[in-house]
């Protein structure tokens, strides 16, 4: 079977939030995105309408805690489905192994000394089982905000801190990153890779106790891990081992090198860009087209490889869905028409969201929907969450029927 995505054309596509980080202690409750939105009951609906929708990929992901709840114990039952009525409906997938969660068994999560051997373990029985059905895999979400929220600011298993404790997850996650596509292309040579960088931009004048520099640099360095590009001489390579790589470990990363086929860029104009306050915290802030196309040329000047956009979205309301989804598209055809190689947009997520600070309160999950989807969820009486179109959807529905006409 044919890659996904094609320098030829623009494919579009959607993505199913899920997050998962099963671990729950005093303050912190589960966090399924699937369990959270019901898709785990509605999710022959949600395909189908994606398919509908003209969607021809979709960024979904295996809850590996479910999956696998007992080491080297599988269990495929719900995937095999799914994965039946996507080939069904003709809806290639992207499939996110990791959405930075691990299972309940594997003690102290990223940093167990088994973490990389179970992650590829894990990667190259799904590939196995579905070879010619999945065709495409992303190894881990998001490296850089799972080594944020996991290892710098203690907010996720297994609670660490400082730039130590970033450290540590980094790694941890980017030589999984690598064995995992060593075990996919054993089990599928033909498995496309596609990487997925969170794609941070940083703006202001101030940057407490850091500098603008150094942040440019350490927005990339789970990607050039995995690359094999930290050597001596990178900008990155005295930050590492002063916070606790060893210089065989840098070797290993550069020995065990991989290229991938597609390198995923997510932005968010409401969000992607950041600058500081007094107090040194961090701040979102609007970058809008002009944060994109920075930003995308940032990553095709870097790594030279095909660019899919995987992630992004608005949730101001559903006419600033609409008009973003129409510049942004706007603006990937520019990109493309001056050479740059995007081969892959993706609205992500295609239905709303329970934010991530749900899992740090103790309130109902109806207080932390961030409605970002072309599908907007609603709770009734009955305690269903009602799938409601928005009008982004028919843009985006235009766009996909426009699209497939020129190609």
């Amino acid at each position: 079977m044919s890659h996904i995505f094609n320098p030829s054309r623009l494919a579009l596509g959607v993505g199913i939030e899920d997050t998962f980080i099963p671990q729950e202690r005093v303050g912190h409750r589960r966090l399924d995105e699937y369990e959270l939105t019901q898709h785990y009951h509605y999710w022959r609906d949600d395909l189908s309408r994606a398919a509908d929708a003209g969607a021809e990929f979709v960024r979904w992901g295996i809850p590996w805690y479910r999956l696998e709840p007992s080491p080297g114990e599988f269990d495929f039952s719900w995937v095999d489905d799914v994965a039946a009525h996507m080939d069904t409906l003709g809806l290639r997938c992207v499939v996110d192994l990791l959405h930075y969660g691990t299972p309940l068994w594997l003690e102290n999560t990223f940093i167990n000394s088994r973490y990389p051997e179970v992650f590829a373990r894990y990667a190259g029985t799904v590939a196995e089982r579905y070879r010619g059905i999945f065709t495409a895999y992303t190894p881990a979400n998001e490296p850089l905000v799972n080594a944020q929220w996991c290892g710098r600011d203690g907010r996720w298993p297994p609670y660490l801190t400082g730039e130590d404790g970033y450290v540590k997850i980094v790694t941890a996650v980017a030589e999984g990153m690598s064995r995992a596509q060593a075990a996919i292309h054993t089990a599928d040579p033909d498995a496309e890779i596609v990487l997925v960088d969170a794609g941070l931009r940083w703006s202001g004048t101030q940057f407490p106790g850091l500098s603008r520099a150094h942040l440019e640099e350490w927005r990339f360095v789970a990607t050039d891990l995995y690359l094999g590009r930290v050597v001596t001489g990178h900008p990155m390579y005295s930050y590492l081992r002063e916070h606790g790589i060893s210089a065989q470990q840098l070797d290993w990363f550069r020995e065990n090198a991989k290229v991938a086929d597609v390198m995923g860029v997510n932005y968010y104009p409401g969000f992607t860009t950041i600058s500081f306050d007094s107090n040194g915290a961090e701040v979102p802030g609007e970058g809008g087209v002009d944060g994109l196309l920075d930003l995308v040329r940032a990553y095709h000047e870097r790594y030279e490889l095909p660019i899919a956009i995987t992630e992004t979205s608005r949730n101001e309301s559903t006419e600033a869905k609409v008009e973003w989804l129409t510049e942004s598209l706007g603006a990937i055809d520019q990109l493309r028409d001056d050479g740059v190689p995007i081969v892959g947009y993706t609205w992500f997520p295609f239905l709303s969201l329970i934010d991530w600070d749900y899992r740090d309160a103790t309130d109902s999950p109806d207080n932390h929907w961030n409605h970002l989807g072309l599908v907007d969820l609603r709770r009734t009486a009955g305690d269903v969450l009602e799938r409601v179109p928005n009008a982004a959807l028919d843009t985006f529905r235009a766009q996909a029927r426009r699209r497939a006409v020129v190609s």
